[in-house]
């Protein structure tokens, strides 16, 4: 637990977090395992046993397996093996193929259940000390002052209690309390459908090639797309002039799926819901004291499957930001950068969900046929299916200052992973080096850093790692953590980028990277003046 300054105001907790879905389970996790005290306040009673996401991709694997849930994610996903639009007469519009071996260690697209992956959360946080989850308890007022902000709380039973936090992030979803009560504009673009979706559990295994269908056909647009183990969704499009209330039936659903071979003898129907879709964000993510994260900053179209990913990633950005403020490593200005960060690369991610959507929801058979021939035209000469976009990086932040010719990848880049030895056996290099800051070296930067700023290291808990040649020795009384690049994988990733080092943060961000120990040096020096931190007291110690 982190000890707490007695001339600090006294408060309950150092986070509440308001929303226990996905995002809030997540955040709270990453929180406590700092050994922050984290307070959950949820207005349901139970657990909400409906699928709500279905995947999440190789990025999002990887911020999930930081929350320790690592060993057991692949007992409720399945790897989804593409991604395919189709014409209504079946020819491909757009054809990509996912790795089960993705670029950040962990399958490119990963199918799932999200009530599984809600209850590996929640195993997850009710192991850690520092979380308390108060169920049926809905905040119904926020008053901040000074350096606390107290939450008025309205449990079942109309008693009514005062939670009171260092810091509060509201993530309870599209029709956010906390958003709303901050009064904060959302920015909406008026793109919106209606969709009827369908979960099935599945009677029989039945292959589906490719995992993941969308139906271009004016018809009735149509998704298909695995979640998880058994389990799998469709979701077809409300067509203009139909009514709301027929296609919110039962029997509908069923007629619907039939022609997929899917018919009560077959499946079970969990839920056949409509939903309607929005793009919007919020143009303030921080008010004081308060933050938002998840559906309560963002909404997003389903086409690029990026709504609970951009979550998570969310989660990952604020956990070690707000870690860092409250040990006193970093001013709480350095919070602005959350929303820096995160809202231009939510924005994106929104606007590209757009697009995809306009070409998706066309029910002119007309358009259709125009872009049926445009798309197709566009296609001749390719052959196979193309591979998934790295993550986007990020465009702004806290993030090394540098010239576009500075040495190494760039700044906001997410780092690949790949396998590492070291003495406990070979393994990603996440799960064999440990989580934080990583400082991933060549070479021995000791004698360029000296006392004071390995000392800055060690404070921020950073893994100082020098990388090691294939066969080559390791040196456990060196005072840096030796690994072996058994596939050269991180030798030619540093190689490729002219650097000798690289500086990655704890949501395996590129901070900075360097050529040579005296660049290196600097490179420390700069995180230390973005999060404008005290020089830490004590003498030389070994970070990580």
């Amino acid at each position: 637990m982190r000890p707490h300054d007695p001339h600090q105001s006294p408060t309950d907790t150092d986070v509440a977090i308001v929303g226990n879905g996905p995002i809030g389970a997540a955040l709270s996790v990453l929180l406590a395992q700092r050994g922050l005290r984290v307070t959950v306040l949820e207005r349901r009673p139970r657990p909400y046993l409906l699928p709500r996401a279905t995947s999440f991709d190789g990025e999002t694997a990887r911020l999930l397996a930081a929350a320790g849930i690592g060993e057991r994610i692949g007992r409720i996903t399945e790897p989804a093996t593409g991604y395919q639009w189709r014409t209504a007469a079946g020819r491909t519009l757009l054809d990509i193929a996912f790795s089960p071996t993705g670029r950040y260690g962990w399958p490119d697209a990963n199918t799932m259940h999200q009530p599984a992956l809600e209850e590996l959360l929640a195993a997850r946080a009710a192991s850690l000390p520092g979380i308390t989850l108060l169920r049926g308890h809905r905040v119904v007022d926020i008053t901040e002052h000074d350096e606390r902000v107290a939450l008025t709380v309205e449990t079942d039973d109309a008693a009514t209690r005062t939670v009171v936090a260092h810091w509060v992030v509201g993530c309870d979803g599209a029709n956010s309390f906390v958003r709303e009560h901050l009064g904060v504009p959302m920015t909406d673009l008026g793109f919106s459908y209606e969709w009827l979706l369908c979960d099935v559990e599945l009677h029989e295994p039945r292959e589906f090639t490719p995992t993941n269908v969308q139906i271009c056909d004016p018809a009735r647009p149509t998704t298909l797309v695995g979640s998880g183990p058994g389990h799998r969704r469709w979701e077809f499009m409300r067509l203009p002039g139909e009514s709301s209330a027929e296609l919110n039936k039962e029997e509908t659903a069923w007629r619907l799926l039939k022609p997929f071979g899917v018919t009560p003898d077959t499946a079970t129907l969990l839920r056949s819901t409509t939903y309607i879709f929005r793009a919007a964000w919020a143009e303030e993510w921080r008010a004081g004291r308060v933050l938002l994260a998840g559906d309560a900053a963002h909404l997003m179209p389903p086409f690029a499957g990026q709504g609970m990913c951009s979550g998570i990633r969310d989660a990952a950005n604020l956990a070690w930001k707000l870690d860092l403020t409250l040990r006193g490593l970093a001013d709480a200005s350095v919070l602005d950068t959350y929303a820096e960060e995160r809202r231009p690369h939510v924005k994106e991610s929104i606007l590209s969900s757009v697009q995809l959507g306009r070409v998706i929801c066309v029910t002119d058979p007309e358009a259709a046929a125009e872009r049926d021939a445009t798309v197709l035209a566009g296609r001749r000469g390719r052959t196979g299916p193309g591979e998934p976009e790295p993550a986007k990086p990020l465009s702004a932040g806290l993030l090394r200052r540098s010239s576009a010719e500075a040495a190494g990848p760039r700044a906001g880049a997410v780092v690949p992973q790949g396998r590492v030895g070291a003495q406990g056996g070979t393994g990603l290099f996440d799960e064999v080096v440990g989580r934080g800051f990583v400082l991933l070296t060549t070479d021995d930067p000791r004698p360029a850093l000296g006392e004071d700023r390995w000392s800055f290291l060690s404070a921020l808990h950073t893994h100082v790692v020098r990388l090691l040649p294939a066969g080559a020795a390791a040196d456990t009384e060196c005072g840096l953590t030796d690994v072996i690049d058994v596939d050269g994988f991180y030798g030619a990733y540093l190689a490729e980028h002219h650097a000798t080092a690289v500086l990655i943060r704890p949501d395996y961000h590129v901070f900075g990277a360097a050529h040579g120990p005296e660049d290196t040096a600097a490179l420390i020096d700069d995180l230390r003046a973005r999060l404008n931190a005290p020089v830490p007291a004590g003498g030389l110690r070994r970070a990580g």
